[in-house]
């Protein structure tokens, strides 16, 4: 049986392993490997990989950007302000050249000079009041009428005792006066002489004694009507009008308080009081302001009038006297006052308002506006402070301009705009 060989095989019209038919099979590899993908499809995939590739590297340039620029907005407000930044507006001073006093403060309160309990001297009754509670009196001026008739019935008593006395007294020296002739003569025993000058002394002193009672009997009088006795304001009265009174009574009818001038006594530390005694005994005034509690107002001005003459060593204070006129009647008796002595006067010193002045735990600085309107930040040392100026000794000199208000968003070389303070 003979076998068709291979070529006949493929020469076979009706073979369908040809390729050139419709619907014909694609054609293996050799060894049975599959076939390849057409070239369509492996650009495609390319193109899907090329998309994403680019897309991850947009995602991490965005990412990179935005942090950069966050590390740029951080580091910008530690490039300082002075690069490209607005002027800060501050208020400022001017240093002056100026006197400033160096005060000592002390407690007290204003004591009268003078202050008198006005008592009755004579026993009565209470007749008329001529002053009214809270008055300025001057010395002088009627106070108060005790029913004066029972006096005056004593000074007419004393009158005419006096006069009946002294015509015996007359009559007893023309005796006297006669009796000296006659015992010149032995016309009278010596005896008689002596006896009637013995009486003539005795009746001297009988019209000393009536006159004695007559004046105090005219005093008594006097005494019914009470005069202040000083000037000053009358406080409430202790004793009203119809009321006996009596000399022994232990309260008075009212008190009088001077008010000009008046005082106040206050305290100072011992350690203060060597500059003070100083200038004290070389009899050099010194000026005593008296203040109100709470050092916001001066009342008035004064003078010291003297030291006590020990100090108390239970306090280690001494206490000091000033004087004030109080001619306004601001000084009240016993009110209460912050006295502040002048103990120096330091003139042609460099002064700066004390609100420039600024401090940390260290130092104490102030913001110094240089010519380009820049501010530095310059070391001071303070000296004498009082109110609102303050003694500037080394740092700063007369002229020089410093913040006062706004140092809070100020650093060494800001940029300021500069408006300054006119207030003296």
């Amino acid at each position: 049986m003979s076998h068709p060989t291979p070529e006949a095989a493929g020469s076979d019209p009706s073979s369908p392993t040809r390729p050139d038919l419709p619907g014909a099979a694609s054609p293996q590899a050799p060894g049975g490997a599959p076939p390849r993908k057409p070239k369509a499809a492996r650009k495609w995939w390319l193109w899907i990989v090329l998309i994403l590739v680019l897309a991850s590297l947009g995602v991490f340039w965005s990412r990179t950007h935005s942090a950069v620029i966050g590390s740029q907005k951080e580091a910008a407000p530690k490039q300082g302000k002075a690069a490209g930044s607005p002027a800060t507006p501050v208020v400022a001073a001017k240093a002056v050249k100026g006197n400033i006093g160096v005060y000592v403060t002390g407690l007290g309160a204003i004591t009268p000079i003078y202050t008198v309990t006005i008592k009755s001297r004579v026993d009565g009754q209470l007749m008329n009041v001529y002053f009214k509670e809270g008055d300025l009196v001057k010395e002088g001026d009627p106070l108060i009428e005790i029913d004066p008739r029972p006096y005056q019935a004593a000074v007419l008593q004393a009158e005419g005792q006096l006069k009946r006395d002294q015509a015996l007294l007359a009559n007893a020296r023309v005796d006297l006066n006669r009796y000296q002739t006659l015992v010149v003569t032995s016309a009278i025993p010596e005896q008689q002489y002596a006896t009637q000058k013995a009486l003539v002394e005795q009746y001297e002193g009988t019209v000393e004694n009536d006159q004695g009672l007559l004046d105090a009997s005219k005093l008594n009088v006097t005494y019914c009507h009470i005069t202040a006795p000083i000037t000053g304001i009358v406080g409430l009265r202790l004793v009203d009008p119809g009321n006996i009174v009596h000399s022994t009574d232990a309260n008075g009818m009212l008190v009088i308080t001077q008010v000009q001038p008046i005082s106040a006594i206050f305290t100072v530390s011992e350690d203060q009081l060597g500059p003070i005694i100083q200038r004290f005994r070389a009899h050099q005034t010194l000026q005593v302001d008296a203040w109100d509690h709470e050092l916001t107002k001066r009342l008035a001005s004064g003078s010291l009038a003297t030291v006590d003459n020990l100090i108390d060593q239970t306090t280690g204070t001494v206490k000091l006297r000033a004087i004030f006129d109080n001619s306004n009647l601001t000084l009240y008796p016993n009110q209460f006052v912050n006295a502040r002595l002048l103990q120096q006067e330091k003139t042609g010193v460099t002064l700066l308002p004390s609100a420039a002045i600024q401090r940390n735990s260290n130092t104490t600085y102030v913001y110094l506006v240089k010519a380009d309107d820049t501010v530095t930040i310059r070391n001071i040392k303070v000296g004498t402070t009082e109110g609102d100026q303050s003694e500037i000794t080394s740092g700063v000199s007369p002229g020089d301009i410093v913040v006062m208000t706004g140092v809070d968003k100020l650093q060494e070389g800001s940029q300021v705009a500069v408006t300054l303070n006119d207030a003296k």
